[in-house]
């Protein structure tokens, strides 16, 4: 597949459906891999963490999950055909669990959206298999690699946000042949704990600005915005000297 580096990142340069092709073929192959779905905000605690920036690079796609990574690509003359989500890439793949009947394991998020994910994914997706689901308020994760040993899940969601989710995938991608993917706040949007922008409001791509203001408790994590968007311009200009 094809990819594109921006700040010293190799992003997934498709379209979703030439992404969502490939995973089918990963799937049907059993192909071990790992998904890193990366906005703003991973790329400035990469940037400021060597170690979790080597992590991510040993991932088998990092995918441009925010807008500002698309607006980095078209400054630095480095486009990105289109933004694939987390979140859309989740409910993608519980379409494809459905159809071919696979094993899906779900780590993360309160207990009470755990409670409601089960009673959805049962309700809209009968034929998964679910392969175990807990909550992301764990002392020890020793429960949920028991069941991914047990059970060898076809498919591993992790919601434990960033950088947890990606080094619990990181050091248990050997458990199992599966795609594992770190999805964020993905468990509360499916479960409408927390409600996703209207399609028109993400179409102008201003679903970040829709989440601060339902949920100003996030500001403090948008302030990575303003900084990751001083850093594209630096890099932009010191490319021109």
């Amino acid at each position: 597949m094809k990819t594109q580096k921006i700040l010293n990142f190799d992003f997934v340069n498709a379209t979703n459906q030439e992404f969502q092709t490939e995973l089918i073929k990963l799937i049907d192959s059993k192909q071990n891999t790992f998904i890193v779905t990366a906005n703003p905000e991973i790329v400035m605690y990469a940037r400021s963490h060597p170690n979790f920036a080597e992590l991510i690079r040993t991932a088998s796609f990092i995918t441009p999950d925010g807008i500002g990574i698309i607006y980095a690509g078209k400054k630095l003359n480095t486009p990105l055909q289109e933004r694939i989500t987390g979140f859309d890439t989740f409910l993608f793949l519980l379409k494809i669990a459905q159809e071919k009947k696979l094993k899906v394991l779900f780590y993360g998020a309160k207990p009470e959206v755990i409670a409601a994910l089960k009673e959805k994914a049962a309700a809209e997706y009968p034929d998964i298999k679910v392969a175990g689901a807990f909550d992301g308020y764990l002392s020890d994760p020793a429960p949920v690699q028991q069941k991914i040993k047990e059970n060898q899940p076809d498919l591993v969601f992790v919601a434990l946000g960033a950088p947890k989710q990606e080094e619990f995938i990181k050091n248990n991608f050997h458990l199992t042949n599966a795609i594992w993917m770190g999805i964020g706040g993905s468990f509360d949007a499916f479960t409408g704990k927390v409600k996703r922008a209207p399609k028109v409001i993400q179409k102008i791509n201003l679903e970040w600005l829709y989440r601060l203001v339902t949920n100003p408790s996030r500001f403090k994590r948008y302030l990575a915005i303003p900084k990751f968007m001083h850093v594209v311009k630096k890099t932009k200009k010191d490319r021109v000297q």
